[in-house]
């Protein structure tokens, strides 16, 4: 009997762990209260829906930081172009120090074999005060594409553009017409240095260039001005079109230089504020910047050569306006 007994208490013990003595805590009324509305798939984190959602999302992330890289390189990119040159050889470092291109510091390659060139470098580096650094060779290979330095660089640092306002200013304080050359299109900087000495040798007083698509006053550039580049000041303007408009509407003849043009050089009067537009060889004027001219200039050709080059076309037209105004 007592072992029945104890059998039967188990079993009650049992029960009791199972059955729900007092009560449930409220949890049965909180269980039976409404969840509120089914939240979109897009917003259930285990529905196909959501996943897609959220692989979209990813993606267009993904393409934002790509647009912020490119942007922040192309950022890059354009400052590194305002940044310092390097002139890499003998021969194009030497004749940059006879040219008198401003330098910060001439690199020479540790154990580098002497000759005419490199002493000359060295003996105009020292009167001029540039820094002269003695470096490692492989410092001047990593700074070159092809290894070609031949022990010897050049750092020029970056030229100070005029601003086109500061420019046409200038020359207006200066109490002489304006004679000014812009260049569009003029994407070689020997080209561009040809210019600048063209216009120097001719009275002009400045040249206009581009920011964007156009060669810019570097190492060569300087060199092919033989040094005036160091004189005469070139600004660089945003927006050529605009610069161009800007300048006519206070009292600047724009005129455009083209083999094409309506009016020849016997016709033209240019004793007045002016500035000459050039193009390219190849290109010519663009559309807009023709548009923008008050007069398309051609030069008069007694031979079968169809057109110049650009800074010989330059220097001829300038020629002439020297001429009318000495006269």
């Amino acid at each position: 009997m007592a072992g029945n007994s104890q059998r039967k208490g188990a079993i009650r013990k049992g029960g009791t762990k199972k059955g729900a003595v007092v009560g449930s805590g409220g949890k049965r009324r909180r269980g039976l209260e409404g969840r509120g509305a089914t939240p979109p798939a897009e917003q259930r984190t285990k529905h196909p829906a959501a996943k897609r959602a959220a692989a979209k999302a990813k993606a267009a992330q993904g393409r934002s930081t790509a647009t912020r890289g490119g942007a922040a390189s192309r950022s890059a990119g354009r400052k590194g172009d305002d940044g310092p040159e390097l002139v890499l050889g003998r021969n194009p470092v030497v004749e940059c120090l006879r040219a008198g291109v401003p330098a910060t510091a001439l690199y020479v390659a540790v154990g580098t074999e002497n000759d005419d060139r490199l002493t000359e470098s060295v003996r105009i580096a020292a009167d001029a005060g540039i820094s002269i650094l003695e470096v490692p060779r492989t410092d001047l290979d990593r700074l070159s594409a092809n290894g070609l330095h031949q022990g010897l660089a050049l750092q020029v640092p970056p030229y100070r553009y005029a601003h086109p306002d500061d420019l046409l200013a200038e020359v207006h304080n200066s109490g002489s017409p304006a004679l000014l050359v812009a260049l569009d299109n003029i994407s070689d900087p020997r080209n561009l240095g040809a210019v600048i000495r063209s216009v120097a040798a001719f009275g002009g007083q400045g040249v206009l260039i581009p920011q964007r698509r156009s060669a810019s006053v570097t190492a060569v550039a300087w060199r092919t001005s033989a040094g005036a580049a160091a004189r005469l000041p070139v600004a660089r303007a945003t927006n050529l079109t605009r610069t161009l408009k800007d300048w006519a509407s206070k009292g600047v003849q724009v005129i455009g230089l083209d083999a094409g043009g309506d009016t020849t050089l016997d016709e033209f009067d240019g004793r007045g504020p002016t500035v000459i537009v050039v193009g390219s060889e190849g290109k010519g004027l663009s559309r807009l910047v023709r548009e923008t001219c008050d007069a398309i200039v051609s030069i008069p050709m007694a031979g079968p050569v169809e057109s110049l080059n650009a800074s010989v076309a330059a220097g001829v037209l300038l020629s002439e306006v020297a001429r009318q105004r000495r006269a």
